[in-house]
């Protein structure tokens, strides 16, 4: 579980997108993935509401479908669930 201190970064996104929707053989999450847009990742929005339930029940936050739909990258992503972590009361 997250501490109130804890912020939302790609290790964390890798593993999400690793366990929820799974890794194209083909792409290197491990590489600089911060800014190439999910689709050339192999992640259809489909896989990106997906990803988006598994970081809501394991950071206990709610992200708006639309957030999930519009963001191209993981670093949109990841400046988003961060902006709700800040803005939502820890417990």
């Amino acid at each position: 579980m997250p501490s109130e201190t804890e912020i939302f970064d790609v290790g964390d996104l890798r593993r999400i997108l690793r366990e929820g929707a799974g890794a194209d053989e083909n792409v290197d999450l491990e590489g600089d993935i911060l800014d190439v847009d999910f689709e050339a990742l192999g992640y259809d929005s489909l896989a990106r509401l997906e990803t988006g339930g598994r970081i809501e029940r394991e950071f206990r936050i709610k992200l708006a479908d639309e957030t999930l739909t519009e963001v191209a990258t993981p670093r949109e992503l990841i400046d988003a669930v961060n902006a709700q972590l800040r803005s939502t009361p820890a417990g």
